[in-house]
């Protein structure tokens, strides 16, 4: 049996610079950091002469192309590993929330295959090969940076050239920068999200066009990036946290689902009761509020009033990794 787990993310500067319609223009850069919350995938050899399969759905198949699952399907269409073969998913935050979710269960499930095979796979290589199944293989309108972080983890500056490659720098951030952070960051689930594929393809598309307003919107976006490596680098968490609220009105603009009326009131509600940034991290419509709080009891009590949960984290410095190897 092989499990692995591979952690969800959240991005702190850049995000949606690294699809290719705005990259192979101008290049694309994200500052992204993986968190303590994981999916889980486990490949276990059966009995029985087929593929069994678990996750939302449960499946049971014969051969591989009946697999209704795409990303496991076409997984297991160049990795020839089955039949006979059980494959689970779990995971600690379901899909839909803007973490990151489905980049994170290719890399662990290619991290689960190449362990059942015996074979070594360097992280770069992990996440290049999930690109290659979620954006060409199925077509997907999603960037690269949720398959690269999860591979590596940690606190990245994820770079992207306009042919596509990637360049992944760990955050030189001082150490009491990183724990201010862990402690000061707090996560509150709004909802579940709309598709991250849907929310983007206006960007796309657009970017596509040539449309010079998305464009410099995302020029933008890009900027403040570059902003947040070099405050964070500089251990100035506050100058930080007023990035994010710049961050967040700029990502409001660009579209028009990426808010909603209830969301613009608990981010009104979250900056009048402790906090000093933030945004809605994922692609938009909901999942997840993210604060840097100056004042993290009083955030907690307002959001608590407001009736919306937090998820405690801290940063995961692994990436994908097996856990269980039997």
């Amino acid at each position: 049996m092989i499990i692995t787990r591979t952690p969800l993310r959240i991005s702190l500067g850049g995000g949606g610079t690294d699809l290719a319609s705005y990259y192979s223009r101008r290049g694309g850069m994200v500052v992204s950091a993986a968190i303590n919350r994981y999916i889980y995938v486990g490949i276990n050899r059966t009995f029985t002469d087929d593929y069994f399969i678990k996750y939302a759905e449960m499946e049971r198949r014969k051969s591989v192309e009946e697999i209704s699952h795409p990303i496991i399907r076409e997984a297991l269409r160049v990795h020839t590993i089955g039949p006979a073969l059980e494959l689970v998913s779990m995971a600690d935050i379901p899909a839909g929330t803007g973490l990151g979710s489905s980049g994170s269960f290719t890399v662990g499930l290619l991290r689960a295959i190449y362990a059942f095979k015996r074979e070594h796979v360097a992280a770069h290589h992990l996440a290049e090969e999930a690109c290659e199944i979620e954006i060409t293989k199925l077509g997907r309108t999603v960037g690269k940076q949720d398959q690269y972080i999860a591979a590596f983890g940690g606190l990245s500056c994820l770079e992207f050239d306009t042919e596509g490659r990637v360049t992944v720098s760990p955050l030189r951030i001082p150490a009491a920068a990183l724990h201010d952070l862990e402690e000061r960051l707090l996560l509150f689930f709004t909802g579940y999200s709309r598709s991250a594929e849907g929310q983007l393809r206006e960007q796309h598309e657009r970017s596509t066009a040539g449309d010079e307003s998305m464009l410099a919107s995302l020029g933008d976006v890009a900027a403040i990036g570059h902003r947040v490596r070099e405050t964070l680098e500089a251990g100035d968490t506050h100058a930080f946290a007023a990035l994010l609220h710049e961050h967040w009105l700029g990502k409001r603009q660009r579209s028009s689902g990426m808010s909603s009326p209830a969301i613009d009131h608990w981010y009104e509600v979250g900056m009048a009761n402790g906090a000093l940034g933030g945004k809605l991290v994922g692609a938009g419509g909901g999942g997840f509020l993210l604060f840097y709080a100056d004042d993290t009891q009083s955030l907690r009590a307002a959001m608590e009033r407001e009736g919306l949960g937090e998820v405690h984290f801290t940063f995961d410095l692994d990436g994908s990794t097996v856990i269980v190897r039997d």
